[in-house]
């Protein structure tokens, strides 16, 4: 099976969705679905650490990967993300290329980088040798820089140049309030997203987003975009319930 990096590198169409409820049943029936990917909100979502090693656990068991949001871009966030497992990060308002060199040395493994220990659930429990287990990380662990800041803006293209970067997603609410917005349809934001999208193809960066209507992915892919990450449990849950509803006509 190709993994998730090469198909990301390769700017494949990546169709994800939120995980919200920090439990590992919701991560085991998400698994069962088409999705190519999960990304597990410890940032926004009551994920602590327990939590999140059981929904990644569950992941791993369906084969289904993980990018992690946690609550920050700091070192112990990523570490401990990576550490139980998860395929990759995305790492909440990177505004500067240092803020995304930092976050790749937090993410990878040598000098002032990641931590290593053989027991970890990455690591196989101490299955894997040393080497096995820094190049297979290496091979496999994915770091997204997510751009939802004004003051990013004047930044994109040196955030989009920085090597062993694997893509930028936006965070367009975020992106929306932080104009002082109050619509994500608002001509500035929509602007501001466009031309992060240009710049990222520009540089042979994979670029993602959400998006609050699925039936806007296909203008965002004809203009380069490639990972979306579409609603979440939450909402899965609530528009299975509607459509239930209506389609029984009560």
């Amino acid at each position: 099976m190709i993994n998730l990096k090469t198909r990301l590198a390769a700017r494949e169409p990546l169709l994800g969705t939120f995980l919200k409820t920090p439990h590992p049943h919701v991560v085991e029936v998400l698994a069962t679905s088409n999705f190519d990917l999960l990304c597990i909100d410890a940032e926004h979502a009551p994920l602590d650490r327990a939590a999140l090693d059981l929904c990644v656990m569950a992941a791993r068991a369906g084969n289904l990967p993980t990018l992690v949001r946690p609550a920050s871009a700091s070192p112990d966030n990523i570490l401990a993300a990576l550490d139980i497992g998860a395929t990759g990060v995305i790492a909440p308002h990177i505004r500067s290329a240092d803020d995304a060199r930092a976050l790749i040395r937090a993410a990878h493994y040598g000098p002032g980088g990641r931590g290593f220990a053989a027991s970890t659930r990455a690591a196989g429990y101490g299955r894997a040798t040393m080497e096995e287990h820094l190049a297979r990380s290496e091979r496999e662990t994915i770091v997204v820089a997510q751009i939802e800041d004004v003051e990013a803006l004047d930044h994109v293209e040196a955030i989009a140049s920085v090597q062993r970067l694997d893509a930028v997603f936006i965070g367009r609410a975020d992106l929306t309030v932080s104009f002082g917005c109050t619509s994500a349809d608002d001509p500035r934001v929509v602007d501001a997203v466009e031309r992060i999208v240009a710049i990222c193809v520009e540089r042979q960066m994979p670029v993602g987003m959400f998006l609050a209507r699925p039936a806007d992915v296909p203008q965002w892919r004809d203009r380069g975009a490639s990972l979306f990450l579409l609603g979440s449990d939450h909402g899965l849950m609530r528009s299975g319930a509607t459509a239930l509803r209506q389609t029984a006509g009560m």
